[in-house]
């Protein structure tokens, strides 16, 4: 896909409205240099030059999708905790609804602190509780999602194994997607146990398919093309899951899009350097749903997430792509093509 192709799609993208449903964290990057040792123990200590907060998890997907599109919101849960109140105001900062989320003073907002010391990650601490909604606040989301419905192009269920999303909570609202026709993706969590019945696309990464699927991961030393338990792992997830496409991340490797009743599509990795993985994922996701909102087809869809997810790797944090850098990503292939 050429450049002039995706400034055609991309045309479209602002007037779309995307609703995000998925565990809500709040990202912390603590930025410093390693001078020396420790003498209390063999580790490195870091000297603290700033800090930066980021949403992160399903908020990062929603923060992804408000560089190209003005109608974002996101449900989750947050605490009534000082991290829950900054997460809100960077989310209100960046223009993204979360009026519909749950605020739960019993609950301990999700943090994931960073530590980063010449460009390294050093160590990261998650502060996390693992904590479900009740049924009553189940219902409320459902019920809320069901009236937004109407109002939204696509859902994206983003699982990171927090808690949040169950199975009930995710039936219930997909079959009234899917009775609606909008687009549902889902990036799935192989820790959480949840059907996703009739998602549009799922994105797994390598590891993650291949224990959705029940295959033993390993490294077989193969490109994707002739990756035999790639292709088994994918085949079996497009079945189990009844999904129309199935987007398998690789890393280094780029991507694996499997349709139904097609041949299986390697799409080679864009990136360039590789900084940081934080929330590529995330971007995939996002550009991936946000592409077929715009009438791109399922493999111009799983190019423009693919160069996405270049760009973001390339910078330090819970990074997002913006459509200018995305545009010249793609004319700087063509011109290396």
């Amino acid at each position: 896909m050429n450049s002039a192709r995706l400034e055609q799609i991309l045309k479209r993208a602002p007037a779309k409205r995307i609703l995000v449903i998925g565990d809500l964290m709040l990202d912390e990057f603590v930025w410093g240099k390693v001078a020396r040792i420790s003498p209390e123990a063999p580790v490195p200590v870091v000297e603290v030059t700033g800090e930066s907060f980021y949403p992160g998890g399903a908020a990062n997907v929603a923060r992804n999708l408000r560089e190209f599109i003005k109608n974002v919101a996101i449900v989750g849960m947050v605490g009534k905790d000082p991290s829950g109140q900054q997460l809100r105001e960077l989310l209100s900062k960046n223009k993204i609804d979360m009026s519909n989320s749950i605020e739960d003073g019993n609950f301990q907002t999700i943090v994931k602190t960073r530590i980063i010391a010449q460009h390294q990650q050093i160590v990261r601490v998650d502060r996390e509780q693992i904590a479900a909604p009740s049924p009553k606040q189940t219902a409320q989301i459902v019920r809320t999602v069901h009236e937004k419905i109407p109002e939204v192009d696509a859902i994206i269920f983003e699982d990171y194994g927090k808690g949040f999303l169950g199975s009930e909570l995710v039936a219930q609202i997909c079959r009234d997607a899917k009775a609606a026709g909008k687009i549902v993706a889902a990036d799935p969590n192989p820790r959480h146990l949840i059907d996703w019945p009739g998602v549009t696309v799922a994105t797994p990464n390598r590891a993650e398919a291949f224990q959705a699927a029940g295959i033993p991961l390993c490294d077989s030393g193969a490109s994707p093309k002739e990756d035999v338990d790639l292709a088994r792992a994918g085949k079996a997830l497009l079945k189990k899951w009844d999904t129309k496409y199935l987007l398998i991340t690789l890393g280094e490797h780029g991507m694996m899009l499997f349709q139904k009743n097609e041949p299986p599509h390697h799409i080679p990795t864009k990136a360039r350097q590789v900084f940081d993985v934080s929330g590529a994922g995330d971007t995939a996701i996002a550009l991936f749903t946000l592409a077929l909102c715009c009438d791109a087809s399922p493999i111009e869809a799983a190019e423009i997430a693919n160069h996405a997810s270049a760009v973001v790797i390339g910078k330090l944090g819970t990074a997002t792509v913006t459509r200018d850098e995305l545009v010249a990503s793609f004319r700087e292939d063509s011109e290396r093509g």
